[in-house]
């Protein structure tokens, strides 16, 4: 089995600002092996957000080519992109992007019904995320019901539903204090040592610290690419 479950070659992304050329990433060349745990840094205008936005398939690159989980993505239409997010890859958001009138259920559901499933094994997959994220008394809630910490678990809930290839973090923390954000990080940690694939995409130092390889970019080049030496675990607290 091939270990690798994405690999950048000479990834490319150039943007048009009226007359003049933004070169964002400018030659990206990098494996992501399974069941890694990857923090991206690099601060604004590296081509962090850009790199994102091209892992998680929201974008397609000027150059380069992208395989994700054996299959080459970089040239593939929209609606194969929207398929192919879906299928493979978990987004978890700093504003954790729950619809407001929904459940807590109805939410971690959604990406199901996308993907084709009926309601009965939809609810069943859905109730059994959130007790793996220890969520199982809000199920009826909806967001404005719950508290930072409680929506972000059920972002995370839904970004774990489909069991995707990966989980891709995009400041996962950044809405949240200092405890609450000790939860989220500790509840990430137990989602990658259960076997999934973390990409995580912070500022923080603090954060970055709990991946277990950094890449941190700027210019839109890797400047640098190593393992975390001094790994940071935080107690994973049940309640918010």
């Amino acid at each position: 089995m091939n270990q690798e479950i994405i690999h950048l070659d000479e990834i490319t992304r150039f943007f048009k600002v009226g007359t003049e050329t933004v070169r964002a990433l400018r030659g990206v060349t990098m494996s992501i092996k399974r069941n890694e745990f990857v923090a991206l840094m690099g601060p604004s205008g590296s081509g962090k957000s850009t790199l994102m936005n091209l892992l998680g398939c929201l974008d397609t690159p000027s150059g380069g080519s992208y395989w994700l989980n054996g299959k080459d993505v970089s040239k593939l239409q929209d609606n194969e992109l929207a398929e192919i997010r879906n299928k493979e890859i978990g987004f978890v958001f700093q504003t954790f992007n729950l619809l407001p009138r929904l459940t807590a259920l109805e939410n971690v559901a959604l990406p199901m019904i996308y993907a084709g499933f009926a309601k009965p094994q939809r609810n069943e997959r859905a109730m059994q995320v959130l007790e793996d994220v220890k969520l199982t008394d809000r199920v009826k809630h909806k967001p404005n019901e719950l508290s930072g910490g409680q929506r972000q678990r059920v972002a995370i809930a839904r970004a774990m539903v489909n069991n995707p290839s990966i989980i891709l973090a995009d400041e996962p923390t950044g809405n949240l204090d200092s405890k609450t954000s000790i939860e989220i990080m500790g509840l990430i940690e137990e989602i990658h040592k259960a076997g999934n694939t973390i990409i995580l995409v912070t500022h923080e130092e603090d954060i970055a610290r709990h991946a277990h390889r950094i890449v941190r970019l700027s210019d839109g080049l890797i400047a640098s690419d190593e393992l975390n030496t001094n790994i940071r675990t935080m107690k994973y607290y049940q309640k918010s």
